[in-house]
C-alpha cells in the first residue's frame, strides 16, 4: 500500500468524539485503524518503512503505543521498551512530567534495560502538543539511549507538536496529518 493509501485507509476508519475527554477536545480514535488486520498491517509498514535499520529496539508511549512498538519490533525481529505512565513499573524509574492538551501527566522508565547508546525508534498513536512524546525522549536520553526517530500515525497539524519535537533533531514521521 502507497502512503498515500495507507492515510487514506486511517481517515475512512477513524473515529471522532467531540467533547471527550474534557469540553472543546475532540477525541481521535485509531481503535477502528487497530481493529481492521489490513489497515493495521499497513500502518506498521508505514511506520517501519523510513526508520528501516536506523533503530535497534522500538519504544512504546503507553497505552496504543505499545500496540504499534510491538508490532514494528515483531516485523524487525527487535526488542520493545515500554514507556509507561506513572505508577506503573516497580524499581528504579526515571520520571518526566509533561502537560496535555487537557491535563497534565507523567511518564516513567526503568534504565538500565538497555546497553548505553541503543538505537531507540519512539512511537505513539498521535502527536497532539508533543508533550508526552517529549517526555519519553527525555527519559530515552535519562536512560543512556540514543533516540533515532519519531513516528505517530496521526498528527494534529493545528496543534504544535512538530516544532515542540523539532529540538529534538530527529526525524518525525506521521501516517496522516490532519
Amino acid at each position: 500500500m502507497t502512503d498515500t493509501e495507507t492515510a487514506d485507509v486511517v481517515r475512512a476508519l477513524l473515529d471522532c468524539y467531540p467533547d471527550f475527554p474534557t469540553e472543546g477536545v475532540v477525541f481521535r480514535d485509531l481503535t477502528p485503524v487497530f481493529a481492521s488486520g489490513p489497515a493495521f498491517r499497513a500502518v506498521v509498514e508505514d511506520l517501519l518503512a523510513p526508520f528501516l535499520g536506523r533503530f535497534d529496539v522500538v519504544a512504546g508511549v503507553e497505552a496504543r503505543g505499545f500496540l504499534l512498538a510491538s508490532a514494528v519490533a515483531f516485523a524487525t525481529g527487535t526488542g520493545v521498551l515500554a514507556v509507561r505512565k506513572a505508577g506503573k513499573l516497580p524499581g528504579t524509574v526515571l520520571t518526566e512530567h509533561y502537560g496535555l492538551e487537557y491535563a497534565q501527566d507523567s511518564l516513567q522508565l526503568a534504565p538500565g534495560r538497555l546497553p548505553a547508546g541503543t538505537r531507540v525508534l519512539l512511537l505513539d498513536d498521535v502527536l497532539a502538543t508533543g508533550g508526552s512524546l517529549t517526555a519519553a525522549s527525555r527519559l530515552i536520553a535519562g536512560a543512556g539511549y540514543t533516540l533515532t526517530g519519531i513516528g505517530v500515525v496521526l498528527e494534529l497539524g493545528a496543534l504544535p507538536g512538530r516544532s515542540v519535537l523539532g529540538p529534538l533533531g530527529v526525524d518525525v514521521h506521521a501516517t496522516l496529518t490532519l
